[in-house]
C-alpha cells in the first residue's frame, strides 16, 4: 500500500466533498480533550500555581504568607469533585 492510497482510505465523504486531515485532526483534538480524567484537568491547573507560590515564597516578609494563600488555593481546586 502507497502512501498516496493510504490518503485516498483517509478521505471522508460528506455532502460538499471531502473532509481534509485538519479537521479530522481537530475531531481527534476534540474527543480526547472529552475523555480527560478530571484530576488531571485539576493538576494542569494546581502545579503553576504551586510554582508561582514557591517563587513568590523568596519575596521578603509577604512571601511565606503569599505562598500559603496561594497553597492553600490550590488545595482548594485540587478538592474540586470532577
Amino acid at each position: 500500500m502507497t502512501i498516496y492510497d493510504f490518503n485516498k482510505l483517509l478521505k471522508v465523504r460528506n455532502y460538499k466533498g471531502t473532509i481534509t486531515m485538519k479537521i479530522l485532526r481537530f475531531l481527534l483534538l476534540i474527543v480526547l480533550l472529552f475523555t480527560l480524567n478530571g484530576c488531571f484537568l485539576t493538576k494542569i491547573v494546581t502545579v503553576p500555581m504551586r510554582v508561582g507560590a514557591a517563587v513568590i515564597s523568596i519575596v521578603p516578609v509577604v512571601g511565606n504568607t503569599a505562598h500559603d494563600a496561594i497553597d492553600e488555593a490550590a488545595q482548594v481546586v485540587d478538592e474540586i469533585p470532577l
